[in-house]
């Protein structure tokens, strides 16, 4: 009985198949149309018709002329010479000297001089296919694709009619009138003009050079949007960030995520997440846990802002910082409300509750100015004005050291403050110390200027000027209530001791998710979201997801 069942599906099956089969459209054949001359010649054209002068034949949507044509009617297949035109509707035209067509696969071929012609491009190379099926042209020989703005050079490329869409695989150059693309993987539109580059990339134009390993390119509206390990390089500055957009016509760029601005000549560096470069005004506005890295006096500098502004050009360059700035260098570093620092002026105005740490010494005050030397590029002097207040640990930690004034003047040397003068109305409570470090007692007194020399940022000396009045007290002979000026505050659990110290933990956590997002982003599929729409309908028809 199951062999019965079995034989009964079976025969079903093959039944099922057969009337498949049976349903399967048989191939269209190529039709003649026309010809001034028509003849066989079985020996030396075996199974041919011979059609020569104003040969025309169609196939299924596609007419074909030519001077002479070999017509094999069992096969289904033609070889044209002389003034080949194939022609699909009015979206492609291709011309040659030489083409042979199967109407069976729906498959041509064409050689000798072959042009490929659309409404928005025009192709040569020495070897032109198109299968008809999928709506393809591709060449595996150097091809030229030539349109209203650009000029395409490949070794090798496939044509999508339909999308009106080139793929280049090796050693793609596209000319413009203003840059240069090169790749070995692009993607092109005709029709919008859209580029979409993968692997290493470059776009070189007089003003900059743009590398990239993902990216894409509008060749139309000069827009650019870039991914991979891009960067965009002009004359003395390099930019760099996971995510980049570029506008050539406005030579405007931004940048996202690990961004990374570089400047070659004054070997400077500005890192953020967030940042807009303007070429024409030559500034920059960066934010996003936002820090720039100087180079003086063989250190680096970091400042930090929740906002930095660079600009104007190399001699007129102002940088601005603000909100929350921070600063570090190896022996210094600081806290204000913003910062203001000119090139012009070598000056660097601490804008706002201004605080600097030099070496074990705070120093405060209303207004505080860093002065730099325009010659030597160092940093030359240092101005606080209105309340001046330096204050210091003892080195034992027993109590204070403490310098009251109005003013105040220092001097830098080697890069450190070296001479310091302190001005008007000046105070001072100094625990002093012999060579080993006992206490020898409490100096207080004020003077009209006091002179301190430091020398690797501890005091040396202190010499006091008119109208002293003071003494050096025994420790026992000064209360604890004598021992402090009015105005004192210790604010030495905020001192910046590390370039990491500039930031604060929100902006580390901030930092941390910026960077696991760009991670996550690289680990996605190569094909851009835009890429995929463009080719949404293509993917169908392959049975792609």
């Amino acid at each position: 009985m199951k062999k019965i069942l079995f034989l009964l599906f079976f025969v079903s099956l093959l039944l099922k198949l057969n009337f498949s089969f049976a349903q399967a459209p048989a191939p269209k054949k190529i039709n003649i149309e026309h010809s001034d001359y028509a003849d066989m010649n079985q020996t030396e054209i075996p199974d041919a018709f011979l059609l020569t002068g104003n040969v025309k034949v169609s196939h299924d949507g596609v007419v074909l002329t030519c001077n002479k044509a070999y017509f094999f009617q069992k096969e289904n297949y033609l070889k044209a010479f002389g003034n080949v035109q194939l022609v699909q509707g009015d979206t492609l035209f291709l011309n040659s000297k030489y083409a042979e067509y199967n109407g069976n696969v729906k498959k041509a071929f064409a050689t000798g001089n072959p042009v490929m012609t659309s409404p928005d491009a025009t192709l040569e190379s020495d070897t032109i296919n198109f299968d008809r099926n999928i709506q393809q042209v591709y060449y595996n020989t150097k091809g030229t694709i030539v349109n209203k703005d650009n000029t395409l050079v490949s070794k090798a490329g496939r044509y999508f009619v339909k999308e009106k869409k080139f793929i280049f695989l090796d050693k793609v150059v596209i000319t413009n009138p203003t840059y240069v693309i090169k790749s070995n993987h692009l993607d092109y539109y005709t029709n919008s003009g859209h580029t979409y580059l993968s692997g290493p990339s470059t776009i070189t134009s007089k003003t900059n050079y743009i590398y990239t390993e993902k990216g894409f390119y509008d060749t139309k509206k000069n827009v650019a949007h870039l991914l991979r390990k891009s960067y965009i390089k002009y004359d003395d500055r390099r930019i760099e960030g996971d995510s980049l957009f570029y506008n050539r016509n406005t030579e405007f760029a931004s940048a996202t995520r690990n961004v990374k601005i570089t400047d070659s000549i004054n070997r400077g560096v500005v890192k953020g997440h967030y940042a807009e470069v303007y070429k024409q005004k030559d500034s920059m506005f960066v934010t996003k846990r936002a820090v720039a890295i100087n180079f003086v006096d063989n250190d680096s500098v970091y400042i930090h802002g929740k906002k930095l502004m660079v600009t104007g050009k190399e001699d007129n360059r102002i940088i601005r910082a603000y909100n929350n700035v921070r600063f570090y260098k190896t022996d210094m570093s600081g806290k204000c409300d913003s910062i203001h620092s000119s090139a012009k002026t070598a000056l660097t105005k601490l804008i706002g509750s201004p605080i600097l740490w030099n070496g074990e010494s705070q120093i405060t005050g209303d207004i505080m100015h860093l002065v730099g030397d325009n010659t030597t590029k160092k940093i030359d002097s240092l101005k606080v004005l209105n309340n001046t207040f330096i204050v210091s640990r003892d080195t034992l930690g027993t109590g204070f050291n403490q310098v009251k004034g109005l003013n105040l003047f220092g001097k830098f040397k080697e890069g450190k403050l070296h001479d310091v003068d302190v001005v008007k109305n000046t105070e001072v409570i100094y625990y002093m110390r012999n060579d080993a470090n006992e206490l020898i007692g409490i100096n207080k007194n004020k003077s009209s200027k006091i002179n301190m020399i430091l020398e690797d940022n501890a005091v040396e000396t202190i010499t006091f000027f008119n109208n002293v009045d003071g003494d050096i007290f025994p420790e026992a002979d000064l209360p604890e209530s004598a021992r402090k000026l009015r105005g004192l505050v210790w604010r030495g659990d905020e001192r910046i001791k590390s370039k990491d110290d500039i930031f604060s933990e929100e902006e580390n956590q901030m930092n941390d998710k910026m960077i696991a997002e760009g991670k996550k982003e690289a680990s996605k599929e190569n094909t851009p979201m835009k890429i995929r729409k463009e080719t949404k309908n293509y993917d169908k028809k392959k049975g792609k997801k």
